[in-house]
Protein backbone atom coordinates (compact mmCIF):
# COMPACT_ATOMS: atom_id res chain seq x y z
CA UNK A 1 0.00 0.00 0.00
CA UNK A 2 1.62 3.21 -1.19
CA UNK A 3 0.56 6.54 0.29
CA UNK A 4 0.82 8.35 -3.04
CA UNK A 5 -1.59 5.88 -4.65
CA UNK A 6 -4.20 6.17 -1.89
CA UNK A 7 -7.11 8.56 -1.58
CA UNK A 8 -7.50 10.45 1.66
CA UNK A 9 -10.45 8.26 2.77
CA UNK A 10 -8.25 5.21 2.23
CA UNK A 11 -5.55 6.70 4.44
CA UNK A 12 -8.17 7.57 7.06
CA UNK A 13 -9.40 3.98 7.03
CA UNK A 14 -5.85 2.64 7.29
CA UNK A 15 -5.17 4.77 10.36
CA UNK A 16 -8.03 3.08 12.18
CA UNK A 17 -6.03 -0.14 12.18
CA UNK A 18 -2.38 0.97 12.01
CA UNK A 19 -0.22 4.00 12.77
CA UNK A 20 2.89 2.78 10.93
CA UNK A 21 4.60 4.28 7.90
CA UNK A 22 7.59 2.88 6.08
CA UNK A 23 9.71 5.54 4.43
CA UNK A 24 12.41 5.20 1.79
CA UNK A 25 15.22 7.74 1.57
CA UNK A 26 17.99 7.68 -1.00
CA UNK A 27 20.12 10.03 -3.04
CA UNK A 28 20.67 11.42 -6.51
CA UNK A 29 24.37 10.94 -7.12
CA UNK A 30 26.88 9.27 -9.40
CA UNK A 31 27.43 5.54 -9.16
CA UNK A 32 30.32 5.05 -11.52
CA UNK A 33 30.19 4.31 -15.27
CA UNK A 34 27.62 1.50 -14.94
CA UNK A 35 25.42 2.62 -12.05
CA UNK A 36 22.51 4.99 -12.66
CA UNK A 37 22.39 8.25 -10.73
CA UNK A 38 19.21 7.21 -8.94
CA UNK A 39 20.72 3.97 -7.60
CA UNK A 40 20.39 4.77 -3.90
CA UNK A 41 16.77 5.89 -4.22
CA UNK A 42 15.79 2.97 -6.45
CA UNK A 43 17.26 0.42 -4.02
CA UNK A 44 15.63 2.03 -0.99
CA UNK A 45 12.27 2.33 -2.73
CA UNK A 46 11.98 -1.23 -4.06
CA UNK A 47 13.10 -2.70 -0.74
CA UNK A 48 10.75 -0.43 1.25
CA UNK A 49 7.83 -1.46 -0.94
CA UNK A 50 8.72 -5.12 -0.45
CA UNK A 51 8.92 -4.62 3.31
CA UNK A 52 5.62 -2.74 3.33
CA UNK A 53 3.92 -5.59 1.52
CA UNK A 54 5.48 -8.15 3.85
CA UNK A 55 4.39 -6.41 7.07
CA UNK A 56 1.15 -4.85 5.82
CA UNK A 57 2.25 -1.26 6.39
CA UNK A 58 1.75 1.86 4.32
CA UNK A 59 4.79 3.07 2.39
CA UNK A 60 5.35 6.79 2.11
CA UNK A 61 6.86 8.70 -0.82
CA UNK A 62 10.55 8.17 -1.47
CA UNK A 63 12.84 11.06 -0.55
CA UNK A 64 15.10 10.96 -3.58
CA UNK A 65 17.71 13.66 -2.91
CA UNK A 66 20.02 13.21 0.05
CA UNK A 67 23.25 14.52 1.53
CA UNK A 68 25.71 13.90 -1.33
CA UNK A 69 28.13 16.81 -1.00
CA UNK A 70 31.14 14.55 -1.56
CA UNK A 71 29.82 13.47 -4.99
CA UNK A 72 29.43 16.95 -6.45
CA UNK A 73 32.52 16.73 -8.70
CA UNK A 74 30.58 14.24 -10.85
CA UNK A 75 27.97 15.68 -13.28
CA UNK A 76 24.34 14.91 -12.45
CA UNK A 77 24.85 14.55 -8.73
CA UNK A 78 22.57 16.63 -6.51
CA UNK A 79 22.82 17.32 -2.81
CA UNK A 80 20.95 18.76 0.12
CA UNK A 81 22.79 20.42 2.96
CA UNK A 82 22.58 18.34 6.13
CA UNK A 83 20.38 21.03 7.66
CA UNK A 84 18.05 20.91 4.65
CA UNK A 85 17.74 17.12 4.81
CA UNK A 86 17.01 17.32 8.53
CA UNK A 87 14.29 19.91 7.88
CA UNK A 88 12.83 17.88 5.01
CA UNK A 89 12.54 14.70 7.06
CA UNK A 90 11.22 16.63 10.06
CA UNK A 91 8.53 18.38 8.02
CA UNK A 92 7.44 15.16 6.29
CA UNK A 93 7.14 13.28 9.57
CA UNK A 94 5.38 16.07 11.42
CA UNK A 95 2.84 16.21 8.59
CA UNK A 96 2.12 12.52 9.05
CA UNK A 97 2.09 12.82 12.85
CA UNK A 98 -0.68 15.40 12.48
CA UNK A 99 -2.83 12.74 10.80
CA UNK A 100 -2.17 10.04 13.39
CA UNK A 101 0.95 8.20 12.23
CA UNK A 102 3.18 7.33 15.17
CA UNK A 103 5.73 4.73 14.00
CA UNK A 104 8.20 5.53 11.23
CA UNK A 105 10.59 2.95 9.82
CA UNK A 106 13.10 4.27 7.31
CA UNK A 107 14.84 2.17 4.68
CA UNK A 108 17.93 4.23 3.87
CA UNK A 109 19.84 3.76 0.64
CA UNK A 110 22.73 6.18 1.19
CA UNK A 111 25.31 6.28 3.97
CA UNK A 112 25.65 10.06 3.71
CA UNK A 113 22.09 10.40 5.02
CA UNK A 114 22.66 8.54 8.28
CA UNK A 115 23.68 11.38 10.57
CA UNK A 116 21.00 13.73 9.25
CA UNK A 117 18.29 11.09 9.71
CA UNK A 118 19.17 10.60 13.35
CA UNK A 119 19.22 14.37 13.92
CA UNK A 120 15.83 14.70 12.20
CA UNK A 121 14.31 12.06 14.45
CA UNK A 122 15.33 14.03 17.52
CA UNK A 123 13.98 17.21 15.97
CA UNK A 124 10.64 15.40 15.69
CA UNK A 125 10.81 14.11 19.27
CA UNK A 126 11.65 17.62 20.47
CA UNK A 127 8.75 19.23 18.62
CA UNK A 128 6.25 16.57 19.72
CA UNK A 129 7.31 17.07 23.34
CA UNK A 130 7.00 20.86 23.12
CA UNK A 131 3.55 20.64 21.52
CA UNK A 132 2.04 17.83 23.54
CA UNK A 133 4.20 17.28 26.61
CA UNK A 134 5.68 13.97 27.68
CA UNK A 135 3.43 10.97 27.23
CA UNK A 136 0.25 11.79 25.27
CA UNK A 137 1.79 11.16 21.85
CA UNK A 138 4.38 8.41 21.52
CA UNK A 139 6.21 8.91 18.22
CA UNK A 140 9.08 6.55 17.41
CA UNK A 141 11.48 6.49 14.47
CA UNK A 142 14.04 3.97 13.29
CA UNK A 143 16.26 3.73 10.25
CA UNK A 144 18.19 0.88 8.68
CA UNK A 145 20.90 1.10 6.04
CA UNK A 146 19.67 -1.74 3.87
CA UNK A 147 23.15 -2.96 2.82
CA UNK A 148 24.25 -3.26 6.47
CA UNK A 149 21.15 -5.03 7.81
CA UNK A 150 21.78 -8.27 9.66
CA UNK A 151 22.57 -11.02 7.18
CA UNK A 152 22.86 -8.70 4.18
CA UNK A 153 26.62 -8.17 4.42
CA UNK A 154 27.12 -11.94 4.41
CA UNK A 155 24.80 -12.30 1.43
CA UNK A 156 26.69 -9.63 -0.45
CA UNK A 157 29.99 -11.40 0.18
CA UNK A 158 28.53 -14.74 -0.87
CA UNK A 159 27.16 -13.33 -4.12
CA UNK A 160 29.89 -10.88 -5.13
CA UNK A 161 32.97 -11.60 -3.03
CA UNK A 162 35.40 -8.83 -2.02
CA UNK A 163 34.87 -6.88 -5.27
CA UNK A 164 31.38 -5.80 -4.19
CA UNK A 165 33.03 -2.59 -2.97
CA UNK A 166 31.76 0.27 -0.84
CA UNK A 167 30.42 2.74 -3.40
CA UNK A 168 28.82 1.99 -6.76
CA UNK A 169 28.83 -1.53 -5.36
CA UNK A 170 27.93 -4.52 -7.48
CA UNK A 171 25.11 -5.31 -5.04
CA UNK A 172 23.30 -1.98 -5.32
CA UNK A 173 23.76 -1.83 -9.09
CA UNK A 174 22.36 -5.38 -9.34
CA UNK A 175 19.23 -4.39 -7.41
CA UNK A 176 18.60 -1.49 -9.78
CA UNK A 177 18.99 -3.89 -12.71
CA UNK A 178 16.47 -6.25 -11.12
CA UNK A 179 14.09 -3.34 -10.54
CA UNK A 180 14.10 -2.14 -14.15
CA UNK A 181 15.93 -3.41 -17.24
CA UNK A 182 16.38 0.23 -18.32
CA UNK A 183 18.96 0.51 -15.53
CA UNK A 184 21.27 -2.05 -17.14
CA UNK A 185 24.26 -0.15 -18.52
CA UNK A 186 27.57 -1.22 -20.00
CA UNK A 187 30.85 0.66 -19.88
CA UNK A 188 34.58 -0.13 -19.82
CA UNK A 189 36.03 -0.36 -16.33
CA UNK A 190 39.67 0.51 -15.84
CA UNK A 191 40.76 -0.92 -13.53
CA UNK A 192 38.10 -3.60 -13.41
CA UNK A 193 38.05 -3.45 -9.60
CA UNK A 194 38.30 0.12 -8.35
CA UNK A 195 40.79 1.14 -5.66
CA UNK A 196 39.77 1.44 -2.03
CA UNK A 197 40.28 4.30 0.39
CA UNK A 198 38.63 7.06 2.37
CA UNK A 199 36.77 10.09 1.06
CA UNK A 200 36.48 13.63 2.36
CA UNK A 201 35.19 16.33 0.03
CA UNK A 202 34.08 16.47 -3.59
CA UNK A 203 37.49 17.36 -4.98
CA UNK A 204 39.41 14.64 -3.18
CA UNK A 205 36.77 12.08 -4.13
CA UNK A 206 37.17 12.77 -7.87
CA UNK A 207 40.96 12.92 -7.56
CA UNK A 208 41.22 9.59 -5.72
CA UNK A 209 38.42 7.68 -7.48
CA UNK A 210 38.32 9.04 -11.01
CA UNK A 211 35.34 7.04 -12.29
CA UNK A 212 33.32 7.28 -9.06
CA UNK A 213 33.65 3.69 -7.84
CA UNK A 214 35.27 2.68 -4.55
CA UNK A 215 36.49 -0.91 -4.27
CA UNK A 216 33.86 -2.29 -6.65
CA UNK A 217 33.67 -4.28 -9.86
CA UNK A 218 30.21 -3.38 -11.09
CA UNK A 219 30.53 -5.71 -14.07
CA UNK A 220 29.63 -8.48 -11.58
CA UNK A 221 26.09 -7.11 -11.30
CA UNK A 222 23.21 -8.98 -12.96
CA UNK A 223 19.43 -8.75 -12.53
CA UNK A 224 19.32 -12.30 -11.16
CA UNK A 225 21.90 -11.49 -8.48
CA UNK A 226 19.89 -8.37 -7.72
CA UNK A 227 16.74 -10.44 -7.27
CA UNK A 228 18.50 -12.75 -4.79
CA UNK A 229 19.81 -9.83 -2.77
CA UNK A 230 16.47 -7.99 -2.89
CA UNK A 231 14.63 -11.04 -1.54
CA UNK A 232 17.16 -11.43 1.28
CA UNK A 233 16.97 -7.73 2.13
CA UNK A 234 13.17 -7.77 2.28
CA UNK A 235 13.24 -10.89 4.46
CA UNK A 236 15.62 -9.57 7.10
CA UNK A 237 14.43 -5.95 7.09
CA UNK A 238 10.77 -6.98 7.32
CA UNK A 239 11.63 -9.06 10.39
CA UNK A 240 13.36 -6.07 11.97
CA UNK A 241 10.46 -3.79 11.06
CA UNK A 242 7.93 -6.19 12.63
CA UNK A 243 9.96 -6.25 15.84
CA UNK A 244 10.09 -2.44 15.89
CA UNK A 245 6.36 -2.09 15.35
CA UNK A 246 5.61 -4.70 18.04
CA UNK A 247 7.63 -2.95 20.76
CA UNK A 248 5.57 -1.94 23.78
Amino acid sequence: MQLVQCTWPEVEAYLKTSNAAIMAVGATEQHGPMGVIGTDSICAEVIARGVGEAVGAMVGPTLTVGMSEHHMAFPGSMTLRPSTLIALVRDCLMSLVAHGFRRFYFVNGHGGNTASLQAAFFEVYHEVRLRHGIGPIDVRCKSVNWWLAEGIEAARRDIFGPADGSHASASEVAITQFADAANIKSAPLDPRTAPRGVIYNAGSFRARFADGRIGSDTSLATPEKGRRLYEKAVEVIAADCRAFLAEA
